[in-house]
């Protein structure tokens, strides 16, 4: 694939390291493409890993474990959130203590001990139960053995944790996000961090996953924990050319002091009808590279904890006494942008619930379809995962390459979609998603009770639409979320930004596995086969479960439109936009 020189020309603008490592020379240029050819490197290869045990899980749990139904959509689920919300923590380790370098490197190394582990479950008939052949009643798990399974899970989860809030933070510490030429490098960063590891994934995830569901479950899972080693050999040997960032400092507690000061003096008034002034200090050390925040007049309560209501309240030196009584009012503006997105990252949870249908019951759909490719080859569940990608790398190789390039030429500006209009997109997708999942499974279930059968005579390509537009909602509505955690945010915010967008999945997740399970108990009271859960999905009503939440997506779509959608440009203001430059900042504070 070729590459213009516009995307891939080294930012000659990058800012000197605020930190790194004592071998550094000072006097080499630092960050820019160079070094994100690095970072892309290890997430490719660590995406390469994950991927290939998430795309094939549940078959895992299925063919292996022995596992049914609800317990296999809530094993998976739950799995993909907590990796999910560890990543605050990672977030909060990062800022607070580690810095973003190696807080990724302890993450590649839990990753790669609970992939380690994965494979032993797999080498070690021991460690699960006897295989079924076709038993009424297949050999359950025992608890030992599902305890050490949860184990690895959890392993990776924590690796999950510390690498996917600061890869993303760390690659963006690469560009000088103060320049109109930095900022574009950085939002065609996300498209091409987004897409270079899809593509590897498209091109392994067909072998690894063969190899696991026709060749060797524990062959096909030594090769996630090489490439495992590959990804932190890759990380290590590019750290001579990062941009290291010192930790800022534990961000949580000084958003955590801004509400408790803001409600210690909920008396006072805020506003331009205040006639108290405002705890605010100039900038100093390394504070002074990156943009201060403007005062803005939203969500005024939060201003209280910046009211310097008596002198008392600063020492001899001009500093808070008692920092959850007063607060700085660059605190209280971080607070107000990450407020500023809690409407959008809620709009983010119906968006991304849809993505989550096709990892747990698409696989489930299609191995109750014909599977057959000739008379020869059937198709392993776990590559239907990949139609996704393809349709996520497509569209983005012709926004990038075709689009932008195209609207340069006829406008002689650089046009790109905007943040609202591509989440838009995204949550449309969803919608579609759903419809479409809901009538093929309407159509397979129909052909299956025909024919008597539990495989359906139906071929699983009916099913690669629901998947491309899986892929397409992610390709808008994801990117573009992710987009505006991380680009529109402060830089002091911005693993804290990435973590949040994993929270985002993270109760995505969690609310999938509610709604299963509320459905599921509420349909097994009617003494009625469920529309969810047992083994057969020709026993169950799967259909009507996909309505349900094109429903929900379409209430999502509503919100998005009339409230949700305010918020995007809004949130301009913490990114660098319409802020008082740099040495203006500077300047103001002698």
């Amino acid at each position: 694939m070729e590459v213009s020189s516009s995307v891939l020309e080294q930012d000659s603008t990058t800012p000197p390291p605020t930190d790194h490592p004592p071998h550094h020379s000072s006097t080499k240029k630092l960050g820019g493409w160079k070094s994100i050819a690095y970072i892309i490197g290890n997430e490719s290869f660590e995406k390469l890993a994950s991927m290939s045990l998430i795309s094939n899980m549940a078959v895992y749990l299925m063919t292996e474990y022995n596992l049914r139904g609800i317990f296999v959509v809530n094993v998976v689920n739950i799995w993909y959130g907590t990796s999910n919300i560890a990543s605050i923590a990672g977030a909060f380790i990062s800022d607070a203590y580690l810095g973003r370098f190696h807080t990724i490197l302890l993450g590649s190394v839990a990753s790669l001990l609970g992939m380690g582990t994965m494979t032993l479950t797999a080498a070690l008939h021991q460690l699960r139960p006897s295989t079924c052949n076709g038993q009424s009643q297949c050999p359950k798990p025992q608890s030992w053995q599902l305890a050490f399974l949860f184990m690895a899970l959890a392993m990776l989860s924590l690796g999950a944790g510390g690498i996917r809030p600061c890869n993303i933070a760390f690659g963006a510490d690469q560009f000088d996000t103060q320049t109109k030429k930095g900022r574009a490098q950085l939002e065609s960063f996300f498209n091409w961090w987004y897409f270079s590891f899809t593509v590897a994934l498209i091109v392994a995830l067909t072998a690894v996953v063969y190899i696991q569901t026709n060749v060797s479950w524990a062959l096909g899972f030594a090769i996630p924990t090489v490439c495992l080693c590959v990804s932190i050999a890759i990380f290590l040997t590019g750290r001579h050319t990062y941009i290291y960032k010192k930790p800022d400092g534990n961000i949580f507690a000084d958003l955590a002091k801004v509400i408790i000061a803001a409600c210690r003096k909920h008396r006072l008034t805020a506003g331009p009808a205040s006639e108290h002034s405002f705890y605010d200090p100039p900038m100093k050390g390394s504070e002074l590279l990156t943009i201060r925040l403007v005062h803005t007049d939203r969500f005024l309560f939060l201003d209280k904890a910046a009211i310097i209501a008596e002198p008392s309240e600063l020492d001899n030196q001009g500093r808070p006494r008692n920092g959850w009584k007063l607060c700085s009012l660059q605190h209280v503006e971080q607070l107000k942008c990450l407020v500023a997105t809690l409407p959008i990252w809620v709009s983010g949870i119906g968006c991304f619930m849809t993505m989550d249908q096709q990892n747990t019951f698409g696989v489930l759909q299609l191995m109750q379809m014909d599977r057959s490719i000739g008379t020869h080859f059937k198709v392993p569940p776990g590559w239907m995962n990949i139609a996704p990608m393809i349709a996520l790398s497509i569209w983005i190789l012709i926004y990038e390459r075709v689009y932008i390039v195209q609207a340069k030429k006829l406008t002689g500006r650089d046009r790109r979609l905007t943040m609202q209009q591509r989440i838009s997109t995204g949550i449309v997708m969803s919608i579609l998603c759903m419809l479409v999942a809901g009538v093929i499974e309407k159509k397979r279930r129909e052909a299956a009770l025909r024919h008597g059968s539990f495989i359906s005579p139906l071929s699983f390509a009916l099913l690669l639409p629901q998947f491309v537009l899986s892929g397409l909602t992610e390709a808008f509505g994801a990117v573009a979320i992710m987009e505006l955690f991380t680009l529109q945010m402060p830089e002091s915010m911005r693993t804290m930004a990435s973590g949040i967008f994993f929270l985002n999945l993270s109760i995505s997740n969690y609310f999938g596995s509610l709604l299963v399970n509320i459905i599921h108990y509420l349909t097994s009271k009617r003494g009625k086969s469920p529309w969810l859960g047992g083994h057969d999905l020709n026993m169950n009503r799967l259909d009507y479960y996909y309505y349900i939440v094109a429903t929900l997506a379409a209430l999502n779509f509503v919100y998005f439109t009339f409230f949700a959608s305010r918020f995007v440009s809004s949130s301009k203001v913490c990114s660098g936009k319409g802020q008082i430059p740099l040495e203006s900042s500077i300047d103001s504070h002698p």
